[in-house]
């Protein structure tokens, strides 16, 4: 029986699922054969051989050290498109927070709540210090076109707006959720030079960080705002000080506040409310529960960040699922292996991801211990497993 360990708090219908299945919660276990979390950080935590895989609930992984769990053979899942739907709505919300004071606005009434009979007329009097332009006919730019960013450019174009969409790795399946009249950015000046509001939905890695800089806002047009519900560390603050200052942008509208963001002016930090919803709680965990069942009893791996995904039917006797490196001769290694011992193949796949590989092989009979071991022996072999 497997155990499965959550250094969060995790929604009862994920839960469910893991239990449904005989995976056993131990919370306080010291080495759990799976790991359910949500935003505590694993950078520094040390793993133990028997860990299989980690399942993030949510789409975000910076709290989780992913290529030292690939290294390990340790699984890294998250939940893509789970929260798209909460991140969408508070991204138009963003967008109208962007355009109009509504926060500055509020604030100041809560401000002058004391003045009784003279509030309504200092409210038709001051009113013109909050007013903003409308979204409509505006031009927004979406940096990342994935279940999130799809969504918010089909829901602007639903506003009135004109939508520009930007993403090099832009998958056929993300294609097709995009409406045809979101206008194809072919590089991502396009988007900084014709857009007046532009909204990030990209992960933060080594291609992005900062990648909204002083050579960015450059280019952008005058007055621009800018929304970011993705990760802080896409934006340089520095850079994005002096842009406010010059009104360059207008208006940054941020889910990821930090000591510098927190108090700027013009600009709107949250609480990272983008995935804070009960219904989006339930779907990450629901995925995430799916993802860990799935691969503890099946071996499959769908939605993993660190190795390839793999999804095959059973057939057969045994399965031997085996996480390698992904060098010349290793699948023929294996069914040399297999053939030797007289044991057919009924079924297998072999998918490479850049230096890793994943091989499933299923055997019409069952394929007992020493073929296993002298697998796993192998010196390019990271963890094999036999269902």
């Amino acid at each position: 029986m497997y155990n499965l360990k959550t250094l969060n708090k995790i929604s009862e219908f994920g839960l469910e699922i893991i239990t449904e299945n005989g995976i056993k919660i131990e919370n306080d276990a010291a080495f759990p054969d799976a790991i359910l979390v949500r935003s505590a950080d694993m950078k520094e935590m040390e793993f133990a051989d028997n860990l299989l895989c980690i399942a993030r609930a949510g789409a975000g992984t910076n709290n989780i050290p992913v290529s030292r769990c690939a290294e390990r053979g340790i699984v890294v899942f998250n939940t893509p498109g789970a929260n798209a739907e909460a991140v969408k709505e508070l991204a138009i919300c963003a967008l109208l927070m962007a355009s109009r004071d509504v926060v500055g606005g509020i604030e100041w009434v809560h401000s002058i709540a004391d003045k009784g009979e003279e509030v309504a007329a200092m409210v038709e009097k001051g009113k013109s210090s909050f007013v903003g332009p409308e979204i409509a006919g505006k031009t927004l730019g979406v940096v990342g076109l994935g279940a999130v960013g799809a969504k918010i450019a089909n829901t602007a174009l639903e506003l009135g707006m004109k939508v520009y969409g930007y993403d090099p790795y832009l998958s056929v399946d993300a294609a097709w959720k995009l409406s045809s009249h979101v206008r194809h950015a072919t590089d991502i000046d396009t988007i900084y030079r014709n857009c007046d509001y532009i909204t990030l939905h990209v992960p933060c890695i080594k291609e992005t960080h900062h990648m909204i800089n002083k050579e960015a806002f450059e280019k952008m047009k005058d007055g621009v705002r800018i929304i970011n519900l993705a990760r802080a560390e896409l934006v340089c603050d520095e850079d994005l000080l002096d842009a406010i200052d010059s009104t360059k942008v207008a208006r940054y509208v941020t889910d990821f506040p930090n000591a510098i963001t927190a108090k700027a002016p013009n600009t709107f930090p949250m609480p990272h409310l983008g995935a804070s919803t009960p219904e989006s709680e339930e779907k990450c965990a629901i995925m995430a529960a799916q993802e860990t069942v799935d691969y503890l009893l099946n071996g499959n791996i769908k939605n993993s960040v660190n190795l390839p995904s793999v999804v095959l039917d059973r057939m057969g006797e045994s399965r031997i699922c085996i996480i390698h490196r992904n060098v010349p001769r290793m699948l023929n290694q294996f069914l040399e292996l297999i053939a030797g011992a007289n044991i057919n193949v009924a079924h297998m796949i072999n998918v490479p991801r850049g230096e890793y590989a994943y091989t499933i092989i299923d055997t019409d009979t069952d394929i007992g211990n020493e073929i296993p071991g002298t697998i796993g022996s192998l010196s390019d072999v990271i963890r094999i497993r036999v269902l």
